[in-house]
């Protein structure tokens, strides 16, 4: 819920928010998504956090960010980090959660509604200090699915919460759209429906309700 004529600052957590409309079998149309907060009040910033492994020689991220970055969105990366865990395995990590809470409480200030695009249980006490700025927050994830994406402690402490299934009709691609009988659809379309292939991995539920799907989880594919 919104009140109109309201400051919103949108915070998206790439990854999570990618992980949460995979789930549910659909791929977030950034144009669309942008359209329709812009209409639910004065919309000061859109930001995106995501990580990048900058030694690829392409990253199949780098169009959706470019895209998002030209069209409205503040977007925030940062490198990823590689390391070996104790069985062996490669790992690669790249977590956001710093710099999404300090954007957040040096805009608190100047917004009245802070719209928040992740499960993680961790921002919980993010909300909470928001909060006490004056700020009313939504969180915007999903029980739909078995187990829920998002924490029982952050849904709680939102002043609202919004399951992003109710916000598919207005913010998911068609998929239809994915592949047109001409061809392929334009390039800033199929960035702006975000579909690149972070990591070759399926997707997996989180470890507990809302957890962090960081940058060693999959980012899906362009089409």
């Amino acid at each position: 819920m919104t009140v109109s004529g309201e400051k919103i600052a949108l915070f998206i957590d790439g990854a999570n928010l990618y992980a949460t409309a995979k789930s549910l079998g659909f791929d977030i149309d950034y144009k669309r998504l942008l359209r329709e907060f812009q209409s639910r009040g004065y919309l000061l910033r859109a930001f995106y956090y995501t990580a990048v492994i900058e030694d690829q020689e392409y990253s199949s991220i780098r169009p959706l960010i470019d895209w998002l970055d030209y069209n409205g969105y503040s977007v925030v990366t940062k490198a990823t980090k590689e390391f070996v865990d104790q069985t062996g395995r490669r790992k690669v990590k790249g977590n956001m959660d710093i710099e999404l809470a300090v954007d957040a409480m040096e805009i608190a200030g100047t917004i009245d509604h802070m719209v928040l695009f992740s499960g993680d249980g961790d921002f919980r006490s993010l909300v909470e200090a928001v909060q006490r700025r004056g700020v009313r927050v939504t969180v915007v994830s999903t029980v739909s699915t078995q187990p829920p994406m998002v924490a029982d402690e952050l849904r709680r402490q939102a002043d609202v919460f919004l399951d992003i299934v109710e916000l598919q009709t207005k913010i998911g691609r068609d998929p239809s759209e994915r592949v047109a009988r001409e061809g392929r659809p334009p390039r800033e379309d199929r960035a702006a429906s975000h579909t690149p292939q972070f990591l070759q991995r399926p997707p997996t539920a989180p470890q507990r309700a809302g957890a962090h799907v960081g940058a060693d989880d999959d980012e899906d594919s362009f089409e």
